[in-house]
């Protein structure tokens, strides 16, 4: 398996070396660029994304979550929403090697406002124990709430993405769960569609003390379709600066294709 996920990586470098001889479209100004890369864009979003980690702090193993990740606007009820959703395919260690099966779904429904020209989205969220093995889940549902704040610039995108969530209910042979994730977003524009970013997660395991304090610097390519679609790559090289617990990743890598599809009219 271990192939195969250095195989998504490198599918994903080629992508990023190859993108400007693939379109002959013009490059999109900065504010496509920011809509592309905004994670509160009112528009359908369909996201492949992979994060592997193949150096564990006290292991010799590694781990990896491919994510299918989306985003379906909608106004239900007359308000303005965005359902967000995750489902990993999670390769984690076992006592003889790993494992690979699918992890558990995570749902958020996020209600977007303004405050001045900052972009805000609070909703609640829970998480569903759908992993096929021990390893890939936790064996609990969860619940809890997650916010989104985005301050748009001419030069690109600064904000953050702050979930929490505890278990409520599911197998009594399972540890419960408080966890905090805390995501920076500092993306930066260059020319002809070109961008960095950085936007490692912090995750705080609040019910052991664990916790992993990640710093990434990538690059990312967005080019607009002739369908209208607007195609977005990224590669981002993730150190982890700061850490408790056994497990937590030395060095990880984060990877994706995001597809965002324009709106009829």
């Amino acid at each position: 398996m271990a192939k195969a996920f250095k195989g998504v990586i490198s599918g994903i470098i080629v992508a990023l070396a190859m993108t400007p001889l693939a379109f002959a479209q013009a490059a999109p100004p900065s504010s496509e660029a920011n809509e592309a890369n905004n994670p509160l864009t009112p528009k359908i979003t369909v996201s492949f994304q992979d994060q592997w980690a193949p150096q564990l702090y006290d292991s010799n193993d590694y781990t990896n979550a491919f994510l299918f990740r989306g985003v379906i606007p909608n106004a239900a009820f007359g308000t303005p929403q965005l359902f967000r959703y995750t489902l990993p395919v999670a390769t984690a260690p076992t006592q003889t090697g790993t494992t690979t099966s699918i992890g558990d779904l995570n749902l958020i429904d996020l209600f977007p406002f303004k405050v001045g020209n900052t972009e805000v989205a609070i909703g609640p969220q829970i998480t569903a124990p759908t992993a096929s093995k021990d390893e890939t889940g936790t064996g609990k549902w969860q619940g809890g709430l997650a916010a989104i704040v985005i301050a748009p610039q001419k030069w690109g995108l600064l904000g953050t993405l702050v979930t929490w969530q505890q278990s409520f209910a599911g197998s009594n042979r399972r540890l419960d769960q408080n966890s905090l994730a805390f995501q920076p977003l500092i993306l930066y524009n260059l020319p002809k569609g070109w961008y960095l970013r950085s936007t490692a997660t912090w995750d705080f395991d609040l019910r052991r003390g664990n916790y992993a304090i990640p710093v990434g610097f990538g690059l990312g390519k967005v080019k607009l379709l002739e369908s209208g679609t607007t195609l977005n790559i990224f590669l981002e090289p993730q150190w982890t600066v700061s850490r408790s617990g056994a497990g937590q990743p030395q060095f990880q890598v984060f990877a994706g294709v995001n597809l965002q599809f324009p709106m009829k009219r």
